[in-house]
């Protein structure tokens, strides 16, 4: 079963960050997922919401400002560029990209990577907006993608056909484990987020579970 980081390590250190993404590594995750989004300069930046929140608690809606205009509210915060030069590709790096963020300047970035050393194993490309993977699928047929769905196996696989991948990860609590046992026999790769009860874990994964996502590494460690 595949331990996949959650955002980094989100119940280590704050998500989406350098310091959380190194210590999904330090606790020995076979992937790495993170969030992109797209500031108002066109810098790829990782980030959850849509909007940034400071200390104060005012809220910057992040394609409003320029990187260095949010980055002088939120210090840790972290370029895609950043996390490909600084933690490279020790695992497969699990790219979520939100719905509607603009593609272009991500699919730059991959491009210019896979020119230059990186391997199309070296990242998963998943979102929730089907429309999304297929504009990804389109400009990188090489790196496999990731289906994301809430709660319906029917739209899961439909998605995942129409993109012709057998990974799929949907939300742990919809999830039971003859749904489990059926889609492994039908060759689909499920992981469950968010999952941070290693027993439910070891238990699903015995009916076919493929992996995980998670915000403590840790407690899976081997």
């Amino acid at each position: 079963m595949k331990i996949i980081g959650h955002r980094g390590a989100k119940g280590l250190a704050p998500e989406n960050t350098l310091e959380a993404l190194k210590l999904g590594l330090k606790h020995h995750v076979d992937e790495l997922e993170f969030d992109l989004r797209v500031t108002k300069d066109n810098v790829v930046i990782l980030h959850h919401d849509p909007e940034i929140t400071d200390p104060s608690g005012d809220k910057l809606e992040i394609t409003a400002f320029s990187f260095d205009e949010l980055l002088s509210h939120k210090p840790d915060l972290a370029t895609f560029e950043q996390v490909l030069k600084t933690i490279g590709h020790p695992v497969p790096l699990y790219v979520e990209i939100k719905p509607g963020v603009p593609l272009p300047p991500i699919i730059k970035i991959l491009k210019s990577y896979l020119g230059h050393g990186w391997q199309p194993e070296h990242f998963l490309l998943a979102s929730f907006s089907q429309k999304t993977l297929l504009a990804l699928h389109e400009a990188l047929p090489e790196i496999e993608i990731v289906v994301l769905e809430k709660w319906s196996g029917v739209r899961a696989t439909h998605r995942a056909r129409q993109l012709g991948t057998k990974r799929i990860s949907m939300n742990e609590m919809w999830l039971w484990w003859g749904f489990i046992r059926q889609m492994s026999r039908g060759g689909y790769q499920l992981s469950a987020y968010t999952l941070n009860d290693p027993v439910k874990a070891a238990n699903w994964a015995r009916h076919g579970l493929y992996g995980v996502v998670t915000d403590y590494p840790d407690l899976f460690e081997k």
